[in-house]
């Protein structure tokens, strides 16, 4: 199968959006025509009235939503959070050694790095991580939307352990090159069973640079 690279994922987002404002548009123009011209409600008057109040504005809401949950994706989008800047300029460090760093630099990954190794992987996966993203977006207004992000430090957190399966979606510790690695292999169970957690601090972890550090900078 063909690999979708990330400039045409790029291009078609880009089109969504053009598409919902040119749907937007030719609803407003419609509805402006029928206010201002008044014309007798012929059959095709009715047409196009059905057009400017139900079609385009319904294909303009459908491309505006993929178009929204297509930038809720990015990378840009999760450091919207003043407290996530940190976080996401780590990432885009290309110095830094982090787990997240390392993921953005995979052309696999790029600017959806967050989404991709927080999203749920399970069938109603994307259902659930946008209603996550619900509690998150809450608990930033509630809390920490007035917080310097250097006094969240070991504050923030995600709500449970984070689950080996996601980083499997791609390593499946399966291949050769993994359980050759004596510490891979003398863990294997542990690490499939998710009793040892991969990013831990005695594996690949913390995955970002901020993730075990307290107010007072201690580990």
């Amino acid at each position: 199968m063909e690999k979708v690279s990330i400039s045409t994922v790029k291009s078609i987002a880009d089109l969504l959006v053009v598409a919902t404002i040119l749907f937007a548009v030719i609803a407003f123009a419609i509805m402006l025509w029928y206010l201002a011209r008044r014309p007798p409600l012929t059959g095709v008057t009715k047409l196009v009235l059905l057009a400017g109040i139900f079609v385009f504005p319904l294909m303009s809401a459908m491309s505006g939503n993929v178009s929204g949950y297509d930038t809720t994706q990015k990378r840009e989008f999760c450091g919207g959070c003043h407290v996530m800047i940190p976080w996401t300029a780590d990432a885009e460090d290309p110095n830094s050694k982090s787990l997240a760093s390392m993921h953005a630099r995979n052309e696999l990954f790029g600017d959806r790095n967050c989404y991709r190794c927080h999203e749920d992987y399970a069938m109603f996966g994307a259902v659930t991580t946008k209603a996550t993203g619900m509690v998150h977006l809450l608990h930033y207004v509630k809390t920490y939307w007035s917080v310097p992000a250097e006094e969240t430090f070991g504050r923030i957190h995600i709500y449970n352990p984070y689950p080996n399966h996601n980083c499997m979606h791609c390593h499946s510790t399966e291949l050769d090159g993994f359980e050759e690695l004596a510490d891979h292999k003398g863990a294997i169970e542990s690490i499939r069973s998710g009793k040892e957690s991969c990013v831990s601090s005695g594996c690949h972890g913390p995955a970002h640079p901020f993730s075990k550090v307290t107010k007072e900078g201690a580990e």
